[in-house]
């Protein structure tokens, strides 16, 4: 029997379907989907087949976005969580997400957890300054639960964030109800211990939709789109006023004299830490083959 749904779970090859009863289906899919270009992904809507308790999943339907790393498609908001201690995050893994982000016209919202042990403040200056919603959080005090929860309402968002932040921490703070496995952080290492292993949507009591991602390493980070060189500084929002300022047009905002964005670097319209992301993110899109970069 023919039916639609959103895959809410995908783990070793099978794809879990909620329909719009809230009953979830089991789907395998077909050879065409598995061998094809597109992979299906949770946030999908997909079209299935059921037979007795069981269904296979047919076909995708058309996506807003969809993103490598997180895999998740069809979002409505991206929330970055990033730590000021224990494991601390670096700029870049942050920059590098909301670049791409950028590039998909997906909205960003970065959350630094563990407040109660590090304020942050240094990132969220870095953030606010750059136009984002910015803001700390904790699981253990509750502090910005209450934000985060309005931010979500209504949207299926995902969170990502380096390994051990505190991304499954939070959403039990959002939910009790979900008693999501969490992890610790090695001291030795000052990195998280991997708990979420696969990527899967929770329903949460405002209506909105949560998919808690693996968390990833500065290795990891790696593996998400590359972008055009000459789109990157579109996908940095904090480049805006400046660009078309420059004495040349096709200004790559690296070495050129008369250069807008490096002037408003200079003069503190832009952060530091923003800048060096863009040179090092610029240099690995010139690495890349044109095939190879994503639009």
């Amino acid at each position: 029997m023919p039916m639609e749904g959103r895959i809410i779970k995908a783990l070793s090859g099978f794809y879990y379907v909620e329909l719009q009863d809230g009953a979830i289906v089991t789907c395998r899919a077909r050879g065409k989907l598995r061998l094809g270009e597109q992979s299906p992904l949770v946030g999908d809507w997909a079209q299935i087949t059921v037979k007795g308790e069981q269904g296979t999943l047919d076909g995708i339907l058309p996506r807003k976005n969809s993103f490598i790393r997180p895999a998740v498609a069809n979002m409505d908001l991206l929330v970055v969580f990033a730590s000021g201690v224990i494991p601390v995050t670096e700029p870049f893994l942050i920059d590098r997400i909301c670049a791409v982000a950028a590039a998909k016209d997906v909205p960003v919202a970065i959350c630094v957890n563990k407040c109660d042990l590090d304020r942050g403040e240094a990132l969220l200056n870095i953030y606010r300054k750059a136009g984002y919603c910015a803001f700390p959080t904790s699981a253990e005090t509750g502090e910005g639960i209450d934000q985060l929860s309005e931010l979500l309402a209504g949207k299926l968002a995902v969170f990502t964030g380096n390994s051990g932040v505190g991304k499954s921490s939070v959403l039990n703070r959002l939910d009790a109800s979900l008693c999501l496995k969490v992890g610790d952080v090695s001291q030795k290492l000052g990195r998280g211990r991997h708990t979420t292993r696969h990527v899967e949507l929770y329903h949460l009591k405002n209506g909105g939709l949560v998919a808690d991602t693996p968390g990833f390493s500065s290795f990891d980070a790696e593996q998400t789109e590359i972008l055009r060189p000459e789109r990157l500084a579109e996908c940095f929002t904090d480049f805006a006023p400046y660009l078309g300022k420059c004495r040349f047009p096709d200004c790559a905002h690296r070495k050129e004299p008369g250069c807008a964005v490096r002037a408003a670097v200079e003069a503190c319209g832009i952060t530091t830490s923003r800048y060096d992301s863009y040179l090092r993110l610029y240099e690995k899109a010139m690495e890349n083959k044109p095939w190879q970069q994503k639009e």
